[in-house]
């Protein structure tokens, strides 16, 4: 079954993605190559806004398991995906790119807060924007974030750049037979807790018929073999195989 052609995008990027082999933090190589990458999607006639994780800086689940109170430890991640969508700006910008970071916790020097309409307007003159913050509110991962934006942006699909091929029945690191899907529905992924994303986001993108495609974002120029149909990846909508 060939792939649809996405108009408008929302590109999901775990921090991880911006610190490259190293143990954390943002690598300006990395961000740079990714930034590349998104330009050329633009280019290629794509709409495209991202979310970007916080995870190689601060991780909210992971600092209230070792005793942070939840909501806090979950806003300093917040601030965490700030300091990776500004990054990305920076990179976007210095290739030509016209970028608005907009975040869901107002901080007016840095960059503008989240208004639906304000991000649409953005999008509709050819902006890329970059969602930062989440979505405002402890409790709620990135994930959660990227499919709530999708569906308010419109987007024909969610995009997760990650660093396997698609989704497997099993990590495909640690197992080597493990099973890799073409295609899922968003009912096979909750019924079986596939790792796609968590289940708020799933269900959310179910809900909106946006379809979810996963793919690996650390293969360069991957993500514009994907958008093309041409890639690896695995597409999660109402039209799985499985």
């Amino acid at each position: 079954m060939s792939r649809p052609r996405y108009e408008r995008i929302l590109l999901k990027l775990s921090g991880e993605a911006l610190m490259g082999e190293g143990p954390f933090g943002i690598d300006p190589e990395v961000t740079a190559r990714l930034a590349g990458e998104v330009a050329a999607a633009k280019e290629a006639g794509h709409e495209l806004c991202l979310v970007v994780g916080g995870g190689n800086i601060f991780r909210g689940l992971a600092a209230a398991a070792k005793g942070f109170e939840r909501a806090s430890a979950d806003y300093m991640g917040m601030l965490a995906t700030v300091m990776n969508a500004l990054a990305m700006q920076n990179a976007l910008e210095e290739i030509g790119q016209d970028t608005r970071v907009l975040s869901a916790i107002p901080m007016d020097t840095v960059c503008e807060p989240y208004i639906r309409r304000r991000a649409i307007r953005h999008m509709e003159r050819g902006r890329i924007v970059i969602f930062a913050a989440g979505t405002g509110n402890p409790f709620f991962t990135t994930d959660t974030a990227a499919a709530l934006r999708a569906a308010e942006m419109g987007c024909n699909a969610l995009f997760k750049g990650t660093s396997v091929d698609g989704v497997y029945d099993a990590d495909p690191k640690k197992v080597a037979d493990a099973k890799r899907f073409d295609r899922l529905t968003y009912n096979h992924v909750l019924a079986h807790d596939l790792k796609v994303m968590d289940a708020s986001a799933v269900a959310l993108c179910r809900d909106n018929q946006i379809p979810i495609v996963v793919f690996n974002i650390r293969e360069r120029g991957n993500l514009a073999e994907v958008l093309a149909g041409r890639g690896t990846a695995t597409i999660v909508s109402d039209e799985g195989d499985a």
